[in-house]
């Protein structure tokens, strides 16, 4: 808009030609626009923005010994509006001489201060003499409406002298003897470090050896152990065939031993009793026989029954080989049982002559009646 002039944020725009507040020449106007009537009216801008200073200056300490200090001063025009109107009627027309003006101002401060102190102490307490220099610069920056933000020394030599090297000196064999007794420290802690890296390694090694032997061991015996479990299994597997064979062939022969004494051995004893048995019931007969013909009266009944006595004992020494018969005590058993055959035949022919029956002396004759009183038959 023809006539409205805008400062910039970082200036103070300064307007003259009409009245200001105050006892101000001129009017401020920051952080907005103003209408400014043309032809009555003059603008000018005055930086409010950071500048800088450098100071390089030659000091003489307290003892009389010359250094060369160098340092920077960071510093701006003050924000208030009595700050900017200072600081324009000084430098509106020339403003970089705000920065000359300045270390002048900062070179004076630092020479009358380092001149009051030692070299051991600016040395040693390089903070203290800034914060001098800042304070005792203070209220003459405000009077030209500056403000100091900050002050930086760079550095401090005494142009080769050795003042300062000379002060160092014990410090730094003191530096450099720690510096190798930490040197020494660390090359014995390397070492160590080292022996036990080393150590340990070896240690590791020797672990891993043993494990690898272990773990080969298992394996060769796992392997054995699998090569040897097929014929293992086939040799197991065929002991228990051998032993369910043997079992087998064991219950076999017991029955088959079973068979052969159902089969074999007791007929054999049953047909050996029966021929012992026949021999005595012969020899039995031949003594009736022998008894009948001493006897008159009874011959022919006493034939006729001795005739039938072999039949009598034949009938049951049959019955004795059918029969399913246990004999104990051997000989003497089959002896008992052979006799008690022929007794009981003589039992059976004493009772047939003692008492009275009717028989047939053929198949076709007419029975004949024995008289139990006389013995002698009838028709």
């Amino acid at each position: 808009m023809l006539g409205y002039k805008v400062p910039a944020p970082d200036e103070a725009m300064l307007i003259a030609g009409g009245r200001a507040k105050g006892s101000a020449p001129f009017r401020v106007v920051t952080g907005h626009g103003a209408f400014i009537m043309p032809f009555f009216r003059k603008v000018r801008f005055l930086t409010l923005s950071m500048c800088e200073a450098e100071v390089a200056e030659k000091c003489v300490t307290q003892q009389g010994i010359t250094l060369n200090v160098r340092a920077v001063i960071a510093f701006k025009v003050g924000n208030d509006t009595e700050s900017i109107i200072s600081a324009a009627q000084r430098f509106l027309s020339e403003q970089d001489q705000m920065s000359v003006l300045t270390g002048r101002i900062f070179a004076g401060h630092l020479r009358s201060i380092i001149g009051s102190m030692t070299v051991e102490e600016i040395i040693r307490e390089r903070q203290k003499l800034a914060t001098e220099v800042l304070d005792g610069s203070k209220e003459e920056m405000a009077r030209i409406g500056l403000t100091v933000d900050a002050l930086q020394i760079q550095s401090i030599d005494d142009g080769g002298l050795g003042y300062i090297d000379a002060m160092s000196a014990p410090h730094n064999a003191a530096i450099q003897q720690m510096a190798q007794i930490a040197q020494a420290q660390a090359n014995q802690a390397a070492a160590e470090a080292e022996q036990e890296s080393q150590r340990k390694q070896a240690e590791f090694a020797r672990q891993t050896a043993i494990v690898k032997a272990q773990y080969k061991a298992e394996v060769d015996k796992a392997q054995a152990l699998a090569a040897q479990s097929g014929p293992l299994a086939e040799a197991q597997s065929q002991r228990e065939v051998l032993e369910m064979k043997t079992e087998l062939a064991e219950r076999a022969a017991e029955l088959r031993q079973q068979e052969l004494v159902a089969e074999v051995i007791k007929p054999a004893e049953a047909e050996a009793e029966r021929v012992r048995i026949m021999a005595v019931a012969d020899a039995e007969k031949m003594k009736i026989q022998a008894e009948a013909a001493a006897s008159h009266n009874r011959v022919a009944l006493d034939k006729m029954l001795i005739d039938q006595l072999p039949q009598i004992v034949e009938k049951a020494a049959l019955g004795l080989s059918n029969a399913n018969l246990t004999v104990l005590n051997g000989a003497q058993g089959l002896s008992e049982v052979a006799t008690g055959l022929v007794s009981q035949g003589k039992a059976i022919f004493d009772a047939l002559r003692g008492s009275g029956f009717d028989y047939y002396d053929d198949e076709d004759a007419a029975p004949v009646h024995t008289n139990s009183d006389s013995g002698h038959p009838t028709r």
